[in-house]
């Protein structure tokens, strides 16, 4: 089996709307990609920030901005209209765990995604709100990033931890720590075993600045001896990414001996054995009854990443 659960169907754009984007036939582009790359599990897992009720477990002002959706109107609309596994894209607020628990636990996801964005009120992965402006040095950032994952790890909020080396995205555009990064892995590694948590194998970094996957193959190493299983996905922000670079991640996976991936449904896991499924005439013909030579993946619904992140 194969499984994307890391993605979005809704754009990056400020001025985008829910009604553009979540509907039927922009789930169906998402899924008409999936299953031309032999990929039996989606699950869509928007950003917690674009949701009115997370501003009850945070107000930074980046939330605020983009806090527009209503979170029990996506959980309907993919659990009544798409045949998506539901998840979230979490984000870890050290002081607001209980408030984050009481709203993912009043919902029925199937998994949620844990991700590090911020350190405290600085941004790791943007522009705005940078980290990286605040004077701080890169030996710092890191360690602070990696103690941080630890910490969402350990939290119990959290099935999967995304992008989990994240702090790498910027490539050589942003300083680096010198020597053995393992130093800064090792931070994380306690968090991790001791909770269980799956960690993201994500192409996504092949299409950001650092061009790698997520995460460095040291990192994966280290999370697989303390013994957290997989979870593969591709963080996709279009149809067109669903799946993207999956040779390389497989490879990756297969040089270390992983042979599983996790599956989810409501909070539960189990593993399965990696491999694509082989989509029959049928499926290619058509997804839900749409046609898929009717689907344009570069359509407004499909818009492109407009971030880093």
């Amino acid at each position: 089996m194969l499984t994307d659960y890391h993605l979005h169907l809704r754009s990056d754009d400020l001025d985008a709307t829910a009604a553009e984007h979540f509907t039927q036939a922009n789930a169906e582009r998402y899924r008409a990609v999936a299953v031309q790359g032999g990929i039996a599990e989606l699950g869509v897992s928007e950003h917690v920030y674009r949701f009115e009720q997370a501003l009850e477990v945070w107000r930074h002002p980046f939330w605020v901005q983009n806090a527009h959706d209503d979170l029990d109107a996506y959980c309907g609309f993919v659990r009544e209209q798409t045949d998506l596994r539901l998840g979230i894209e979490a984000d870890f607020v050290p002081g607001g765990e209980d408030r984050m628990a009481n709203l993912l636990d009043a919902r029925g996801f199937d998994y949620v995604i844990g991700a590090v964005h911020f350190l405290r009120e600085e941004a790791v992965d943007m522009e705005d709100y940078s980290v990286w402006d605040r004077g701080h040095s890169a030996e710092e950032i890191w360690r602070r990033y990696f103690q941080t994952l630890g910490e969402a790890a350990r939290s119990g909020l959290f099935d999967v931890l995304a992008h989990p080396d994240l702090v790498k995205v910027w490539g050589r555009e942003r300083p680096l720590p010198e020597g053995d990064l393992r130093r800064y892995y090792e931070l994380a590694m306690e968090g991790i075993a001791q909770s269980g948590i799956a960690v993201e194998v994500s192409t996504a970094g092949l299409r950001k600045r650092v061009a790698e996957l997520y995460p460095a193959p040291a990192f994966l190493q280290m999370c697989l001896q303390a013994g957290a299983p997989v979870a593969l996905s591709s963080d996709a922000h279009r149809p067109e990414d669903v799946g993207a670079d999956y040779d390389q991640a497989l490879e990756l996976l297969e040089e270390l001996g992983v042979s599983e991936l996790c599956v989810f449904e409501r909070r539960a896991r189990r593993l399965e054995p990696i491999g694509a499924d082989a989509a029959t005439e049928t499926d290619v013909a058509t997804v839900s009854g749409t046609p898929i030579g009717t689907i344009e993946a570069g359509s407004a619904t499909g818009a492109s990443e407009a971030s880093p992140r």
